[in-house]
């Protein structure tokens, strides 16, 4: 029998990075084969939106296709709409994840509709067969322009994600607004209405604190963690801005020193990150493929407490 492990990594690089990236299909597949080299499991694979809008994901069908060869996978998408949801049906997906902005603006800018609107398109989608649906809550914790948020903020829009029966959710701190004590804040909040293994984290480090938050989602039972290679990623409707999300081999290392298991070689995942950054072109950060990783980080880590 193999190990638990206890934190799950959700790789986003595959659809946060080429949404502002345009590469041939074939090397997001390319990529997504080096990563499972490297041992990741869990993917947010692609977006089901127009292709106008988004032209970077055209062939997200084309994409699962090709992925959903490979065996032990689960493999995620976006979408913005009942129609999306039925190509990710379609598509094989495993589940799919309702682009919901907690940010008026952002949502009129990014699906073209108020988050009120939003929140009516998506109770038409719970009807949808043969796919499990949840919802992202974009700039949960604010931006991108306006003032950070807080859980006295969400709870009225939890209580309305219940109401429509979609308790499955991604928290995206999508302009990085969050220091440790707002991401708990926020994440005990959520934990209230939704149990650990149904909340996802995700935060877009442009500020630079997407590391420090590791710790509290980790003790506070949060079931996966989206982290994005070597720090990549953006979005059209937001050229120019900061949208990588956490870098995930700097993830991985922090975590493994930290004797939380992730099940990740990273080694293979630097190696991955480097190929991401010089081959395929992507903008990336990062700090362990420059520096190189700390001695015995990438061995197989202890089962100790974490504790910070």
């Amino acid at each position: 029998m193999s190990e638990e492990i206890p934190v799950r990594i959700r790789e986003i690089a595959p659809r946060l990075t080429f949404q502002d990236h345009v590469v041939a299909t074939e090397v997001k597949l390319e990529l997504v084969r080096r990563l499972v080299s490297a041992g990741v499991r869990s993917f947010e694979l692609s977006s089901f939106v127009r292709p106008d809008l988004v032209p970077g994901l055209a062939d997200a069908a084309e994409v699962f296709a090709a992925a959903r060869e490979i065996p032990g996978l689960t493999l995620d998408c976006c979408v913005g709409n009942a129609r999306g949801l039925s190509r990710a049906a379609d598509a094989g997906a495993d589940s799919a994840y309702f682009l919901l902005s907690a940010d008026e603006e952002f949502a009129r800018a990014n699906i073209g509709r108020s988050t009120g609107e939003s929140l009516a398109e998506l109770g038409r989608m719970t009807s949808v067969p043969g796919i499990t649906l949840g919802t992202y809550v974009i700039f949960a914790w604010g931006g991108p322009s306006g003032p950070a948020r807080g859980a006295e903020e969400f709870e009225p829009l939890a209580r309305r994600l219940l109401d429509l029966g979609v308790d499955r959710w991604i928290l995206a701190d999508s302009s990085g607004y969050a220091a440790p004590p707002q991401i708990r804040a926020l994440v005990e909040a959520a934990l209230e209405f939704v149990a650990g293994e149904n909340l996802s984290v995700q935060i877009h480090d442009g500020r630079g604190m997407g590391l420090a938050a590791l710790p509290a989602l980790v003790e506070l039972g949060v079931g996966t963690i989206d982290t994005s290679l070597a720090g990549s990623g953006g979005h059209p409707a937001m050229p120019g801005s900061q949208g990588g999300g956490l870098c995930t081999e700097d993830a991985v290392q922090l975590l493994e020193l930290s004797g939380v298991r992730t099940g990740i070689d990273l080694g293979r995942l630097v190696d991955a990150a480097n190929w991401l950054a010089e081959e395929a072109g992507a903008p990336a950060k990062g700090f362990v493929r420059h520096a190189g990783p700390v001695p015995g980080a990438g061995e197989r880590a202890r089962p100790v407490a974490f504790t910070w």
